[in-house]
């Protein structure tokens, strides 16, 4: 049917419905369109434009756990102490994946990548549960502590389901055509969903990869315990779609599962043997069903039974080594077996709703080069320290691996969510940001609900008591800064101030506490969150300003030798108002909240009769994970940028963090080193150590301080 076939009543209709500019029903949109195609895959905001941004990522940390000995036969890919100097490194990001996704597709990347052999094999694995809580728990002083996810999260989470199915398909939609992009011609892509999306993944998939290039719906049968007296059947597996992205050329090695001979036999109905030599054996009549031969162990188990498309694979046991504790986490095992079917030893894989990382874990201990991303910063966090224990392990084993960098799009992605374009030149970015710093700074202020004030050079608004300076959009907050708006205040006889970024100088918290504290100013200063470029969060004020973490940490020098001891970590991070948690609690209930930098255990006694146990006993209970990087300022951040056209690298002005030694708790032990191994420095010379700190809401803290060596 044409618009010629339509009636006069429905060309009538449909022209008053354009006219009042209200949405056509679904049959007209059919009727008009029915010529384009025999199947048009259609829902409410559907929209076929494609991301092309380019963002630089910022490469923040370097990771290879150190070798104490130079491997032999390594060539140049390793320095002197063993640490990896050259070739592929794996890639860990932090960030909106549609924003990876079109940076890696056409920026400088690519070329990486492709260098590499291209990308072989994507699997991913969605959020696919409407209403799923994707919280945190974690354990203190032997009660749960449930972490909240943060405003990010959930805004990506609200605008994954703000409208149903429709907006999923949306958001799955539009980064399933930018991983098509990247896909190597030869590539797989497997994703990973339940029974309320598979349906809608195989048409979405059908119209992106061509539905000639559907392989399989594989079955992935999982088991476990059993619910009686539903009012159906026991929902017991997940649906993984398997595309390639050539009908004709792809990767793809039948994997064979192990047969238990004994288990073979009884599922046959028949008697094991045994021969002269003592070898088993089973009695089967031959092909043409004329004669008994015998079908020896050996040949039975040695061939293995060729794996179909429903997969039994038992959920992570509760003991597993594996086992990190993040909610979503799938088993090595089923990464495993798509891995060893879709790609080859050396091939690059990756996964851009990474979670837990299992299928980077999975890819270094089979040899293949991975990319893993994730917008959540627990997320991120969680597959460092699973890759830096399979890295151990491994070097235990003896056997290789690969160094992995920390990468996300810093201040890029804040200058994009500004509207400041990054492919012109410095000069031009910093007349832009100039234009727009009112409105730059009244966005940031009515984040923080702070109002304007006029007169003052570095002082920008006022919320309550306390006076306010708004950091740059695309630079630390420095020292001198922080001085000079110590001296307006002081010369206007102010003494609160708090002073809003993004990023710090590094050692400016602690010159903050410590020089500036008894100086008459009441100086704090505060992390500005990514949330607050988004209106919805801003306008629920859901937007929250968290004071910057403050550590110390002693060095002690021997000779050539440093050892770095974590001597204190300090946080005022909030997440609950106690009193509103008091006032909802039913009597005899309790809850573990945080406020201001404590774990506190509220329990409801009485009527108005309440019991706060404090369960951080010391600093260190905040500590998950420390890092030190002996020689920071030992390797500058270079990355490539395009300019008026032109690709150039350039200086960030910042440093790379080489992650040389680690301690770090793990579901299995939460033992913690707060002395280093020590290190020995090879040349005399004053040098800058960077001790970082994840404390255990996943939140980074770095200092830096200084040694003489002589």
């Amino acid at each position: 049917m044409s618009i010629e076939d339509l009636s006069e009543k429905e060309k009538n209709k449909i022209i008053e419905l354009i006219k009042n500019d209200e949405n056509l029903p679904k049959e007209y949109i059919y009727k008009l369109f029915s010529d384009d195609e025999d199947v048009f895959l259609f829902w409410n905001g559907r929209n076929e434009d494609q991301s092309n941004i380019v963002l630089p990522f910022h490469s923040i940390e370097h990771i290879d756990e150190p070798r104490k000995e130079k491997m032999e036969g390594s060539g140049q890919l390793f320095d002197t102490r063993g640490r990896q100097i050259e070739g592929w490194t794996n890639k860990l990001i932090w960030g909106d994946n549609k924003l990876i996704l079109s940076s890696l597709a056409n920026g400088p990347i690519r070329e990486e990548i492709e260098n590499q052999g291209g990308l072989k094999l994507i699997y991913i694995d969605p959020p696919f549960a409407v209403g799923a809580d994707f919280s945190k728990t974690i354990e203190i002083s032997g009660e749960e502590l449930v972490k909240k996810q943060n405003v990010i999260e959930e805004i990506a989470y609200r605008d994954t389901w703000g409208k149903g199915v429709s907006s999923y398909l949306s958001m799955i939609y539009e980064r399933l055509k930018l991983m098509y992009e990247l896909l190597a011609e030869d590539g797989s892509i497997y994703i990973h969903s339940d029974w309320r999306l598979s349906n809608y993944i195989k048409i979405i998939l059908d119209d992106i990869f061509g539905s000639q290039n559907f392989r399989n719906s594989l079955i992935w049968h999982y088991g476990g315990r059993m619910m009686h007296n539903v009012s159906q059947y026991n929902r017991k597996h997940d649906v993984i779609t398997f595309y390639t992205k050539n009908e004709n050329r792809y990767t793809f090695k039948l994997p064979k599962d192990e047969i238990d001979f004994e288990e073979y036999a009884k599922s046959r109905h028949e008697k094991i043997h045994t021969d002269d030599n003592g070898k088993r054996y089973l009695l089967a009549p031959d092909a043409n069903m004329n004669r008994t031969i015998k079908q020896y162990e050996d040949d039975i188990v040695g061939k293995g039974r060729a794996i179909d498309d429903v997969w039994e694979i038992r959920y992570i046991r509760g003991n597993a080594h594996e086992r990190t504790g993040y909610p979503t986490q799938k088993p090595e095992e089923l990464l495993d077996r798509i891995l060893e079917a879709s790609s080859n030893e050396g091939d690059i894989v990756a996964d851009f709703f990474s979670g837990s990382g299992t299928l980077a874990a999975v890819a270094e201990k089979t040899n293949r080069k991975w990319i893993a991303a994730d917008l959540g910063r627990f997320a991120i966090h969680t597959t460092r320290k699973r890759m830096i224990d399979v890295q151990r392990e491994l070097k235990e084993d003896g056997k290789d691996y690969r160094a992995f960098e920390i990468l996300n799009l810093g201040k890029y992605e804040r200058q994009h969510f500004f509207g400041v374009p990054t492919n012109v030149s410095e000069d031009k970015q910093q007349k832009i940001l100039e234009a727009k710093q009112e409105k730059y700074i009244s966005l940031i202020l009515e984040g923080y609900s702070g109002n304007r004030v006029e007169g003052y050079k570095y002082l920008h608004g006022k919320r309550s008591t306390r006076f306010v300076h708004v950091g740059p959009l695309n630079m630390p907050v420095t020292r001198d800064l922080v001085e000079a708006i110590y001296q307006e205040c002081k010369d206007k006889l102010i003494t609160q101030v708090d002073i809003l970024g993004f990023e710090f100088e590094m050692g400016l918290a602690p010159y903050v506490e410590e020089q500036m504290r008894d100086k008459g100013v009441d100086i704090r200063l505060k992390n500005i969150p990514r949330e607050v470029f988004d209106p919805r969060a801003v306008k629920k004020g859901q937007v929250k300003f968290f004071d910057v973490a403050y550590l110390g940490a002693d060095t002690k020098v021997n000779g050539k030798e440093v050892k770095v001891t974590l001597s204190n970590f300090v946080t005022s991070y909030t997440q609950d108002d106690i009193e509103k948690v008091e006032e909802n609690l039913r009597k005899g209930s309790s809850k573990v909240v945080i406020e201001n930098g404590e774990i506190i255990k509220v329990t409801k006694e009485d009527d108005d009769i309440y019991d706060r146990e404090q369960l951080t006993k010391s600093w260190t209970d905040w500590i998950d994970y420390w890092a030190i990087d002996f020689n920071y300022e030992s390797n500058k951040e270079i990355i490539k940028v395009e300019e008026d056209g032109e690709l150039k690298e350039k200086w960030t002005g910042s440093y790379i963090f080489e992650n040389e030694w680690q301690s770090f708790r793990t579901k299995q032990n939460s033992d913690l080193d707060l002395t280093s191994a020590p290190h020995v420095y090879e040349k005399p010379g004053r040098y800058k150590i960077m001790v970082k700190v994840v404390d255990i809401l996943g939140i980074d803290t770095s200092q830096v301080f200084e040694v003489e060596i002589k």
